[in-house]
């Protein structure tokens, strides 16, 4: 058998105490993770008919991968947002609609990752659906990209309409060929919505909610989901079609980071 020195036993012993020390830090750092309060709930617990296909979980969106801090493919909000959608939700279903959402409470780690993601000039793979003709020194400037969102206070959705019954959305596969957000709706990604007149999250001014140039049936399906929302207390972000806030909203000043997982709503701690 072979014996260590006194210095090998020395480092031996050194290391076995880092790694202790390494392996509790972890644990609590894991036993330490935000919850969310006690009136935030998962939007399937409200409403379980509206439709969701959390983008940010997926990596067909802007970034081109999971987004930090989006650990399940979940929709939560405060309990007055989710409970207003369901009221949203039971309009539109007389009329053969469903809502189906994109993004919810969104954590301050993930727009942290957007504005690194923002910052790195020399990614430009999602360019051609997501911002073609922005150039990508310009998103902090124009708007698209900033250090808070309201989706971490928790009320704020972005969502569409779906025609009833709702057809599946295929999924996206990483390196697939891309077409510009605003290109006609047969010629974009297959999304199941109505045609809006752009994708979600397309960086172009098409997609202000109001922009004149779209008009017809585009127009008409954004004033749908508009009126609808209004109606029951959702304000409209004027420059993204898709984006609402409920008002009032329970936590105006406070941006969360809690993640995106059952697990935050765990009351039991």
């Amino acid at each position: 058998m072979t014996r260590l020195s006194s210095a090998g036993r020395g480092f031996v012993t050194l290391l076995a105490a880092l790694l202790t020390v390494t392996a509790a830090s972890a644990t609590a750092r894991a036993g330490t993770e935000p919850k969310a309060p006690a009136d935030f709930v998962a939007l399937r617990t409200v409403d379980p008919t509206i439709l969701q296909e959390m983008r940010y979980f997926t990596p067909h969106n802007f970034v081109g991968e999971r987004v930090d801090g989006y650990r399940q493919p979940l929709c939560i909000l405060t309990r007055p947002a989710a409970e207003a959608l369901h009221n949203a939700q039971t309009k539109l279903l007389r009329q053969g609609y469903t809502l189906k959402v994109y993004d919810c409470y969104r954590p301050q780690r993930a727009v942290n990752h957007f504005v690194r993601w923002a910052q790195d000039l020399d990614d430009q793979a999602m360019k051609r659906e997501f911002y073609p003709n922005v150039d990508k020194t310009r998103l902090f400037e124009d708007g698209y990209i900033a250090e808070k969102s309201g989706h971490s206070r928790g009320s704020t959705v972005d969502l569409t309409l779906v025609k009833l019954p709702a057809r599946p959305t295929r999924p996206y596969v990483p390196g697939e060929p891309l077409v510009p957000c605003y290109a006609p709706q047969q010629e974009r990604f297959p999304d199941n919505s109505v045609d809006m007149g752009t994708g979600f999250d397309c960086f172009d001014t098409l997609s202000h909610t109001l922009d004149p140039r779209i008009q017809g049936e585009q127009r008409a399906n954004r004033l749908l989901l508009k009126g609808t929302l209004e109606e029951l207390g959702f304000a409209n972000l004027a420059e993204e079609w898709w984006h609402y806030t409920f008002k009032p909203e329970p936590y105006p000043d406070t941006y969360f980071d809690f993640p995106v997982c059952a697990k935050s709503l765990d009351k039991a701690f």
